[in-house]
């Protein structure tokens, strides 16, 4: 895109991607790349500022990852932060050892000299986030001491004359007390930038992108009723209109109501071009007797795009296909770390066959979740859609765990309908990530009357997270899962139990399968 942008150099860290939302949230664009990108890629993007990320290793080790040091000859203003500042230290002529005493967790930052970086933060001391293993112990020529901590003599370092900036705690990271204004600081008094990103001119941007490189050719779309896929539906009906066609498979798995609400709603409002396909006794006749979670997933996933493929194909002149990938998927793929290992393998539904000879169109390929329901509310979409908790490309058959059959489908259905009016009616819908049901293959003994009961139960998921990748369980008052609790008993024939699960992720996963 054709803004001011500030590229993150990756070097395996954690909060990487913290680092950039930070920074977007600033109204600045920012990209995340490997520390391995090339030096003549880095300067071909012509970043107005570099940001060089924490990670895991000592500049010390054999295979420690660097960066070519002429990057701090670009005349571009950059920012070390972590394993950046060490490593920055040690290419331009400074030493670097391992700590006496590491620090992990808080510690105090005190400001030593005026910096650029500390500018309106005038309390002092500031409760910081360090994670280091080693420490910058003599700075390269033309540095000065900027902040120290009880055990760091240098916490921070700078060399205003060339504008490059090292910290060594974690400025994004909630934890850092003043760290967003810290990094605002380095962007906007370091760096000169604007806030200019913002996500009227993403839409505006991506309608005049996508109306240029697809022209009159015709585009076909998975639609699932997730807020990524209706807002990359929206998006591009804006841009081409009639051109795009949309096509949504009912597979049989979807919770109550779900397709009929999101889709009727679409049509009526946003006058998409829409192809509905009934698919659902192709889906559970593919998955009757199968109990493995990733052999459902397979089945789901190639049924699929079979289906999909099938009604693409009846299309004349198609020659894109249109994905809601986000940004976070684009830096999985090429993270320092490598791709991540497959946790799941068909969370959300992938590419179609290269047979298709498709050309892929992802027009949020460049935004993280939040600025996607931002995206939505610029395009005018409803609450009830922007707010939608994620519901995973496989339905229902992953919160079911073991076989998929009509009568367990409508089991889970009725209970999950009681979790989400519930939430709803608590007000607690808008204020946790994701919440839902998970039907259990086991049985357990109950007592309902007079009589004894051997039936199914039922598990409560209801998890905070800012995007999915960590999430902790939510701490919901226990007169609400009560209500969900006897609900679910009383109303839902074959169900005499109902358990809270209280993992967080990591080491559990959100979804149980």
């Amino acid at each position: 895109m054709d803004v001011e942008k500030v590229v993150i150099v990756d070097f395996g860290s954690q909060y990487t991607q913290l680092i950039a939302r930070r920074v977007r949230e600033a109204g600045v664009y920012s990209e995340i790349h490997p520390c391995t990108i090339p030096l003549a890629e880095i300067a071909a993007m012509r970043p107005a500022a570099i940001i060089l990320s924490g990670g895991p290793a000592s500049v010390h080790a054999p295979d420690a990852p660097t960066i070519d040091p002429h990057v701090f000859e670009m005349g571009v203003p950059v920012l070390g932060i972590c394993y950046g500042m060490q490593l920055m230290a040690k290419l331009l002529g400074g030493q670097v050892v391992p700590s006496t005493d590491r620090e992990y967790g808080r510690s105090e930052l005190s400001f030593a000299a005026p910096c650029p970086l500390w500018a309106g933060i005038e309390e002092q001391p500031l409760t910081v986030w360090m994670s280091h293993g080693d420490t910058v112990l003599q700075m390269p020529p033309g540095f000065v001491v900027t902040a120290s901590t009880p055990s760091v003599a240098i916490a921070s370092m700078a060399c205003v004359e060339r504008r490059l900036y090292a910290v060594q705690f974690h400025p994004e990271v909630a934890h850092s007390e003043r760290g967003s204004d810290i990094l605002r600081n380095f962007l906007f008094e370091v760096a000169g930038l604007s806030a200019s990103w913002t996500m009227a001119s993403f839409v505006e941007e991506a309608i005049r992108a996508a109306k240029e490189r697809i022209g009159d050719a015709q585009v076909v779309c998975g639609l699932s009723g997730g807020i990524d896929s209706t807002v990359a539906a929206v998006l591009l009906s804006r841009a081409i209109g009639k051109h795009l066609h949309c096509i949504f498979v009912d597979n049989g798995l979807l919770r109550a109501g779900e397709g009929d609400e999101v889709i009727g709603y679409l049509q009526r409002h946003f006058d998409l071009n829409l192809h509905f396909v009934q698919a659902q006794e192709t889906f559970l006749s593919r998955l009757a007797g199968v109990e493995d979670p990733e052999r459902k997933r397979k089945i789901i996933g190639h049924t699929f795009i079979e289906v999909f493929e099938a009604e693409a194909r009846k299309i004349q002149g198609v020659r894109f296909l249109a994905q809601g990938t986000l940004y976070p998927d684009v830096i999985e793929s090429v993270s320092f770390k490598g791709p991540s290992a497959v946790i799941k393998s068909h969370h959300n539904v992938g590419g179609l066959p290269e047979t298709m000879a498709l050309e892929l169109v992802e027009p949020l390929r460049e935004l993280f979740k939040d600025e996607v329901r931002k995206v939505a509310q610029e395009l005018g979409l409803p609450d009830f859609l922007i707010w939608r908790h994620p519901f995973p490309g496989p339905g229902l058959a992953i919160r079911i765990i073991g076989e998929v059959t009509r009568e367990r489908l409508e089991i889970l259905r009725q209970a999950d309908r009681i979790v989400q009016h519930e939430l709803a009616a608590s007000g607690w819908y808008s204020k946790v990530w994701q919440g839902f049901a998970v039907l259990l293959p086991l049985k357990t003994v109950g007592v309902m009357g007079d009589e004894r009961t051997y039936e199914h139960v039922v598990a409560l998921r209801i998890v905070d997270s800012l995007d999915a990748m960590t999430a902790d369980w939510t701490r919901l008052p226990s007169e609400i899962l009560a209500r969900m609790s006897t609900r679910i008993i009383n109303e839902v024939k074959g169900v005499n139990r109902v358990v809270y699960d209280i993992s967080s992720k990591p080491p559990s996963t959100i979804e149980w399968e």
